[in-house]
């Protein structure tokens, strides 16, 4: 019996490798001669950037940068040398997790620092960029980003353009003579998990905003202000993208990986399948596990168990997922090759209790899933 296991991560608990260490030693208790695959993934938030070193043979590198508020902070990226590629974690430098709940601020949190890893991966030779932008604490567009990699933007006096997204509405002249030109020679992949446009009812704003600290009103003057920044893009660059699928992504970094970089968007889970060899891996499997924290009707926006199924699926393999909860909607991906989808914990308990005792629960509700498999062959 082939078993293929590819989880995500759980959030604020356990890594994908660790995830599927539990299911792997739950799975082994009953079946000890059958062979278990372990594919750690991940969907371009958090984990990927470990989750494709580990199936890669790459390498973790550390710079010290500037996190979403200035304060300094290291963050790692991955190196693949055998092809020159670097993977790139936004939230490493500009993610939520960097501010604390009470000090989060969608209008002066920049990508600065983020723009500082992709210097840094210029200077490593890179050749091919992947960045995976979930989980930030930014809304500017992608404007930190740049400015660090030496665009300049400037007020109508002439001023640098002070970094954060409130800011970019005073945006007056944008200099391109200043960046940095290995940018061009270089093939720039988004993997992110999101659609949505830079700006308007689905946009980085107003979608994203709150969560990072934005007021209603607030996010009014953030959208405005992308837009402004938008409307002087187009009149330098070649295209405008602020409408395209995944401009909205990462507080509009996205917009910015495709307008300077001409970046080309996937869906983070594809990115990461394919560098991990996920659809090989596959490949005469009898059954593959997934899962995430949360299943619901979100995933069909690309997370992780829906790349996972739509890979299993076009071989005909079974997928089960595990998760820390079953949200409203999941059945919904039934239809998009899930066979079954099991909750971890058997009764009432804290999301404190559950995050603490994840690995036992993994574990303990993947050997109840092999019993299942055992009723199958009598």
């Amino acid at each position: 019996m082939k078993i293929v296991i590819a989880p995500d991560s759980f959030k604020d608990s356990l890594s994908a490798e660790k995830v599927a260490d539990a299911i792997a030693a739950g799975l082994a208790d009953v079946f000890p001669h059958a062979q278990l695959v372990k594919c750690p993934m991940a969907d371009g938030g958090e984990g990927t950037v470990e989750a494709i070193v580990a199936a890669g043979n790459g390498q973790l590198r550390r710079n010290q940068v500037q996190g979403p508020l200035g304060a300094p902070v290291e963050a790692h990226w991955g190196w693949l040398p055998d092809s020159h590629t670097a993977i790139i974690e936004m939230a490493e430098a500009s993610g939520l997790q960097l501010v604390a709940p009470g000090q989060r601020d969608a209008c002066v949190s920049s990508t600065f620092g983020t723009g500082e890893l992709i210097r840094a991966a210029l200077d490593a030779g890179a050749r091919r960029v992947i960045l995976a932008i979930g989980g930030s604490a930014t809304n500017d567009a992608g404007a930190g980003a740049l400015q660090a990699l030496g665009l300049g933007l400037f007020d109508e006096q002439g001023n640098s353009l002070a970094r954060g997204g409130l800011a970019l509405a005073r945006v007056a002249r944008i200099d391109l003579g200043g960046l940095d030109p290995r940018l061009a020679r270089v093939r720039f992949e988004i993997a992110a998990d999101v659609n949505n446009p830079l700006c308007g009812e689905q946009g980085a704003s107003a979608i994203f905003g709150p969560q990072k600290g934005a007021s209603p009103e607030q996010v009014r003057l953030l959208d405005q202000a992308l837009g402004h920044f938008a409307d002087h893009c187009a009149r330098v660059l070649p295209k405008d993208v602020r409408q395209e699928p995944g401009s909205g992504a990462a507080g509009g970094l996205g917009f910015a990986a495709k307008a300077f970089f001409g970046a080309q968007f996937r869906a983070g889970v594809e990115v990461v399948a394919e560098l991990v060899g996920l659809a090989e891996a596959v490949k005469g499997a009898d059954l593959v596990i997934t899962g995430e924290g949360r299943f619901d009707a979100q995933t069909l926006r690309g997370k992780t168990p829906f790349g996972v199924a739509r890979i299993a699926q076009a071989q005909g393999v079974p997928v089960v997922v595990l998760a820390g909860t079953l949200g409203e909607g999941y059945q919904a991906l039934y239809e998009h090759g899930i066979n079954a989808a099991f909750a971890l914990t058997s009764g009432p308990m804290s999301l404190q209790d559950a995050c603490a005792r994840a690995p036992q629960l993994l574990t303990d509700r993947a050997r109840d899933i092999a019993r299942l498999l055992i009723l199958r062959t009598l």
